[in-house]
């Protein structure tokens, strides 16, 4: 199941362990998006656009901040714009790909944190439909509200760092995410196309989890629906595995079976007494051997 984030999922934990309950949990968590400055920001902005918005944000997998440069900001803030406006319409509340908030406390919570920096797109919004337009957020700060949860919905901060180490070093930070996304032209950030880890920095994201390009981890999550592989990721945002056939496993307990023809009965005579001196030797024997005897 998915409780939503850890303070929910260690009260389901607690109530299952009353009742010895096994559980596979799914915790949401808040996930870094950099992009490099020798990115093409169109690019970025689709597959960005397409992830943060797609149900009005409400996916755990969804790219929950960007950190990027103030060269790069500049350049990505009208290729965002220019994304929604493909997406969505000029009137984004008119869409009907566009989803609403999923109820009246999610809304309240989204809305309040609108007020958090300052609104570069987007920022409108309508109580009775429960619908908050597709915003991306500039200056804000790391103390902040929007920055300390996570956000589970159609807003975008963007915050700036001036490298790669100091993006790295600002997630190290916090909780590890269930998702991290690296856009860049060069081989030191993430990962090549042949999935091979290069350059000095090729350890830095492996550290905090899995990093990936949108599209590449899309394919991942379509993966694991399909059944193809299971969608598990830090010991601290899931616990077990689950999809397809490994849903199944996570709920079974596996049990020995051993099945005994009898006609080797006449083999088991050595078990049982009166132990001769002869029997005991050779148990002695089978039992002080390191391999496992079954007769």
């Amino acid at each position: 199941m998915s409780p939503g984030g850890p303070r929910v999922g260690k009260v389901v934990m607690a109530a299952a362990a009353k009742h010895l309950t096994p559980v596979t949990l799914e915790l949401g968590g808040k996930n870094p998006c950099y992009v490099d400055d020798n990115c093409d920001p169109q690019t970025v902005a689709n597959r960005v656009a397409f992830f943060r918005y797609f149900n009005s944000g409400q996916t755990c997998v969804a790219p929950d901040y960007i950190l990027c440069s103030p060269e790069m900001q500049a350049r990505l803030l009208p290729a965002l714009q220019r994304a929604i406006t493909r997406f969505y319409g000029e009137d984004p509340q008119s869409s009907p790909d566009l989803g609403r908030i999923i109820s009246e406390k999610n809304f309240q919570r989204l809305r309040g944190l609108l007020s958090c920096g300052h609104v570069a797109i987007g920022g409108q919004t309508d109580e009775s439909d429960r619908y908050i337009a597709p915003t991306v957020l500039v200056g804000v700060q790391e103390t902040e509200p929007v920055m300390r949860e996570e956000i589970f919905g159609p807003i975008l901060p963007i915050m700036n760092v001036r490298s790669l180490d100091e993006a790295i070093e600002f997630i190290r930070c916090r909780e590890k995410p269930l998702a991290l996304y690296a856009f860049s032209n060069s081989s030191q950030v993430g990962l090549d196309r042949g999935g091979n880890n290069r350059g000095a920095q090729k350890g830095a994201w492996q550290r905090r989890g899995a990093a990936s390009r949108s599209w590449q981890h899309v394919a991942g999550q379509l993966s694991a629906l399909a059944g193809a592989a299971p969608a598990r990721t830090t010991r601290q945002q899931r616990n077990g595995s689950y999809h397809s056939k490994f849903s199944f496993d996570a709920f079974s307990h596996h049990r020995a079976c051993l099945l005994c023809p009898s006609g080797l009965e006449k083999l088991k005579d050595i078990l049982y007494s009166p132990f001769s001196a002869c029997t005991q030797q050779l148990l002695s024997w089978a039992l002080g051997n390191q391999r496992c005897l079954l007769l």
